[in-house]
């Protein structure tokens, strides 16, 4: 079939994700083609795309050298794996990754962020093992945190409706409370209240022992429970009680990630360092599934005390370091370099802070939240949980504007190519719907 792609006859048998099919095929959103900050349905309805795909289109959508640079890998090498062999872009990607920041020097590289979570996890455990403390198997999460969906960060994370199918998973793990508190509503940027909530870390190391604890995970700004910034101190404080107890501290950046707080990594915009860090999403700018584990050198030395012969990490995928992430990666970086998309963030950061909080007032509108290029609007409760939010988003989509609703809140994080007009444009979508 050629030229524009059509409505499809069937709508059974694709078991779509994280999505209610029922009302999904009421009234079908089908994207056909996407450019820039766009989509375009298969109707011909234009959407300016406020989620950046999900959270992952930085450089907008089909980038030409982007798409040019996986076309030409296609046609020389399509797939090597990299079992006890390799291929030069793979490792070309991964020493440009690490030149982007400031105190890693290995990146274990996945095929998304759920297995790059779940890969920080298991590399926690092990490097606890191999020095000798491999009693350390407690993991710790927080309240309201996504890590992903695979076994071990769903068994961190803290939101329960995610968990609620399948029971028990990883059994040794203990959370930390949300930030999200009301003395806080309408905050801009990281809020004044709630530096005490890192505390609940210490009184987890004293409930259990901090010599029992292998990591703990956090969000530098928590994404998909609802975008909620870090309160002043709190990472300064969780990783101060880190060093304390020797606990890792592992900081999953799919979101944040590649610019989207204007600086290449979220912890830098914070001056944290931790000691593990999870990235995907950005990192190809999504056109191909990558993610990755950053390392330090002292968590990757502690994998090479045995023999020569021996499997370093007995963990990987078939797709680690495919040929085609690899060049979509490190084309993704080119373009990031290139066109000053991270300094565009910063430089728009201000404006979309200003353009958010001028809902502020709006009817039903009861807390307004941002950081970097991420947005939240939290609507007043209206009915059964989350019909406000999907009602909103469905008004939104008609006036040509896609957000996220997560239950009766309105998630943004537009491509980080963002124009001050653009976000103009965004502020009067909004308006029109909430006001």
């Amino acid at each position: 079939m050629s030229g524009q792609p059509q409505m499809p006859n069937d709508l059974d048998s694709f078991w779509m994700p994280f999505t209610a099919s029922r009302w999904f095929k009421q009234n079908p959103r089908m994207i056909a083609a996407a450019d820039g900050i766009h989509y375009t349905t298969v109707d011909g309805h234009r959407v300016i795309d406020g989620t950046g795909g999900l959270w992952c289109c930085n450089a907008g959508h089909n980038h030409p050298k982007i798409v040019e640079a996986i076309q030409t890998q296609a046609a020389s090498l399509d797939f090597a794996h990299n079992f006890n062999q390799g291929h030069p872009v793979a490792f070309q990607a991964a020493n440009r990754m690490v030149e982007l920041t400031d105190h890693f020097d290995h990146i274990f590289f996945t095929n998304s962020g759920s297995e790059a979570v779940d890969t920080a996890l298991k590399i926690a455990l092990a490097y606890h093992q191999a020095r000798g403390e491999g009693q350390r198997r407690m993991l710790v999460g927080r309240q309201k945190a996504y890590h992903g969906i695979n076994f071990g960060g769903l068994s961190v994370g803290g939101i329960g409706l995610n968990k609620g199918q399948f029971g028990t998973l990883y059994p040794s793990t203990a959370h930390m409370r949300h930030t999200w508190l009301a003395e806080n509503f309408f905050s801009r940027g990281q809020p004044e209240h709630g530096a005490y909530l890192a505390e609940d870390l210490q009184q987890i190391c004293e409930t259990y022992g901090g010599h029992a604890i292998a990591a703990v995970i956090v969000e530098p700004v928590i994404g998909a429970g609802g975008v909620l910034p870090p309160p002043q101190g709190y990472l300064e404080r969780i990783r101060d009680i880190c060093d304390q107890h020797g606990i890792l501290m592992i900081m999953d950046e799919v979101i944040t990630g590649f610019g989207r707080m204007g600086t290449a990594f979220g912890h830098q915009h914070f001056g944290i360092k931790p000691d593990l860090m999870t990235v995907a999403k950005g990192m190809t700018n999504a056109t191909v599934p990558m993610g990755g584990v950053f390392a330090t050198e002292t968590i990757r030395q502690a994998f090479l005390n045995g023999p020569e012969t021996m499997v370093d990490l007995f963990h990987g995928y078939t797709y680690s370091g495919h040929p085609l992430a690899s060049a979509a990666a490190i084309a993704t970086l080119d373009v990031y370099r290139d066109e000053g998309i991270f300094e565009n963030a910063a430089q728009m950061a201000s404006v979309w802070e200003d353009m958010l909080h001028g809902l502020k007032g709006a009817p039903g509108v009861i807390d307004i939240r941002n950081a970097g290029l991420l947005g939240a609007i939290q609507l007043e409760q209206n009915g059964a949980v989350g019909a406000a939010g999907r009602a909103a988003y469905e008004a939104l989509w008609d006036k040509g504007l896609s957000v996220r609703p997560i239950g009766d809140s309105l998630a943004m994080s537009p491509p980080l190519t963002l124009t001050e007009s653009q976000i103009t444009e965004i502020g009067d979508l909004l308006a029109s719907v909430l006001k």
